[in-house]
C-alpha cells in the first residue's frame, strides 16, 4: 500500500510536469467507486483549460490547486499510483483519469483494486477526508512536549496508534514496524506506558526514516540495508534482521505487525 514516501513522489512528479501549465484535455472514465461525489464527466469538465498553480499532499492524500476552483484531489488505495507518458500506447491499465498538457505530457492515475478515490473539492486542506488528518511527519511534526502529552493521552497499542491517520497522517504498516524496530519499542505496548524516552526515540525515528525514504524517491533498494524493510515481509518465521535478530509477527490494530523479541521488549503488568 501507498505511504508518505510514495504519495511524496508523485506529488513531486504531478508538481514537475502539471505546475504552471494548463491542463489541455482531462480523459476521465467513469467509475462510480472510484469517483465520490462526483461523477467522471463533471471532473472532467470542471478542469478542462484550468492551470495548475501548485501540488500539495498531506499524509496519503494529493490534491491540485487552480487558478480556479474547485480542486481535484487523490487517494490511493492499495493499488492506485501516478504515471507520467506521452504515447497513449503507454497508458497504464485500470486507468482512471488522464490530464493532457498542450505540450503533450500525459498524466495517468490507476487504480486497480478500486480503493483509492477521486473528489473535487473547494477547499481540500479544510474538508473532510484531509481536514482530518493528524499531523503530517514530514511537514509538521510536533515538538517533543507535544509528542509526549499526545501519546501519554492514548491507551491503544502504539503500532495501532501509528496507523490512526487522524494522529499520524501518512504512516502505514511498514514504516510503523520500522519506526518501533529503529526505537526499541514493542508494538503491543500501550502508548500512554511509554517513557519519555522512548517517545523522544520514536519521534526522532519517525522524522529519521520518513526523511529518508523520501530523500531516496521512495526506492525500497536504496532503503539502508539495516532496515528491518528488507525482511518483514511474508511471515517467515525464520526470517532476521541484517543483525541476526530473530523476527515474530503478530497482528496488532488489524494488520500483521514485524518486531525483533530482542530488542523489542514489553513485560506486561
Amino acid at each position: 500500500m501507498p505511504e508518505l514516501p510514495e504519495v511524496e513522489r508523485w506529488r513531486a512528479l504531478a508538481e514537475r510536469h502539471l505546475q504552471g501549465r494548463a491542463i489541455h484535455a482531462v480523459k476521465a472514465f467513469p467509475d462510480p467507486i472510484v469517483f465520490s461525489g462526483v461523477s467522471s464527466r463533471a471532473f472532467a469538465c470542471a478542469l478542462r483549460g484550468r492551470t495548475v498553480t501548485a501540488v500539495r499532499r498531506r499524509g496519503k492524500h494529493l490534491w491540485m490547486e487552480l487558478e480556479r476552483r474547485p480542486w481535484p484531489a487523490f487517494h490511493f488505495g492499495m493499488t492506485g499510483s501516478f504515471r507520467v507518458y506521452e504515447d497513449p500506447a503507454d497508458r497504464p491499465r485500470f486507468l482512471k483519469c488522464e490530464f493532457l498538457t498542450a505540450d503533450g505530457v500525459r498524466l495517468g492515475y490507476s487504480n486497480a483494486r478500486r480503493l483509492g478515490r477521486i473528489r473535487l473539492l473547494e477547499d481540500p486542506a479544510t474538508e473532510p477526508p484531509i481536514s482530518a488528518l493528524g499531523f503530517d511527519p514530514l511537514l509538521d511534526l510536533p515538538a517533543r512536549g507535544v509528542m509526549r502529552d499526545l501519546l501519554g493521552r492514548r491507551k491503544a497499542p502504539i503500532k495501532a496508534l501509528l496507523l490512526d491517520q487522524g494522529v499520524f497522517a501518512g504512516v502505514g504498516n511498514w514504516i510503523a514496524d520500522e519506526v518501533l524496530y529503529q526505537a526499541r519499542i514493542h508494538p503491543a505496548k500501550p502508548a500512554h506506558r511509554l517513557s519519555p524516552g522512548e517517545v523522544d526515540r520514536l519521534r526522532a525515528r519517525l522524522r529519521g526514516i520518513v526523511a529518508k525514504a523520501v530523500a531516496v524517491n521512495a526506492d525500497s533498494s536504496r532503503f539502508p540495508r539495516t532496515w528491518l524493510f528488507h525482511h518483514r515481509w511474508g511471515r517467515d518465521l525464520n526470517a532476521r534482521t541484517a543483525r541476526g535478530e530473530r523476527l515474530a509477527f503478530a497482528t496488532i490494530g488489524g494488520r500483521t505487525t514485524a518486531f525483533a523479541p530482542r530488542v523489542q521488549r514489553y513485560r506486561k503488568r
